[in-house]
């Protein structure tokens, strides 16, 4: 079962039959800003991302032309990266520190832009220990585009909880259970909790984010 970080084909399905779905793109070129995503409604799903230099135009007001001159200047994972920390979310900030010290092309001023669409999903977060309630309008059902158990921010589930148990963000795995419990039900009931979906970050406090839409029978 695909998680949070990969659109489901039943997600892609729908935004065809739907209006056109506007497309988003966000450049940050400063590396101390935080690159920020969100959606008014629905919930983002990452289409491009680039970190690194796709023209001499882009970010490149008061900077020396040598700095601007690699146009073929890119990081590999960068989309992954993205979309493992965006898809499903209504709001993502994410600094560049994220994509680690590597250096697609040195001596050039990168910058990171994102393009994305808002894919018009109900978005649920649980904190760990509470109890998840999903559930759609009498005669339509349950399809999860995808749920993440873990932590993907410092901000979410964090009312009187120890810096400790908030501080790593890299923590989350594919909560599969979610689709197979509550799919084609009207509603449904799933505890926030390791011994539902493991523990894939000892120590830290988590909690259950969860993309849904409410279909026909």
């Amino acid at each position: 079962m695909l998680s949070l970080s990969t659109t489901l084909l039943l997600a892609a399905t729908y935004v065809l039959l739907s209006p056109v779905v506007a497309t988003e793109t966000v450049t940050t070129c400063e590396v101390n800003t935080v690159h920020r995503l969100s959606c008014d409604g629905g919930v983002i799903s990452v289409q491009e991302a680039l970190y690194g230099r796709a023209d001499s135009v882009t970010c490149g007001e008061g900077k020396p032309e040598e700095q601007l001159a690699n146009t073929e200047c890119s990081l590999e994972d960068t989309l992954d990266i993205l979309k493992k920390r965006c898809d499903g979310k209504k709001v993502c900030e994410v600094s560049l520190d994220v994509l680690g010290t590597r250096d697609p092309c040195q001596d050039t001023f990168k910058y990171l832009q994102t393009k994305y669409t808002c894919l018009p999903a109900i978005h649920h977060v649980t904190c760990e220990h509470s109890l998840a309630y999903l559930h759609c309008d009498e005669g339509q059902v349950i399809s999860v585009y995808g749920a993440d158990y873990g932590r993907r921010d410092q901000s979410t589930c964090t009312y009187k909880r120890p810096a400790s148990e908030i501080q790593k963000t890299d923590c989350s795995r594919p909560a599969s259970t979610v689709s197979d419990s509550c799919d084609g039900k009207n509603s449904c009931i799933i505890k926030a909790s390791n011994s539902v979906f493991g523990d894939p970050c000892h120590g830290t406090f988590k909690y259950l984010e969860v993309a849904y839409i409410c279909g026909c029978k």
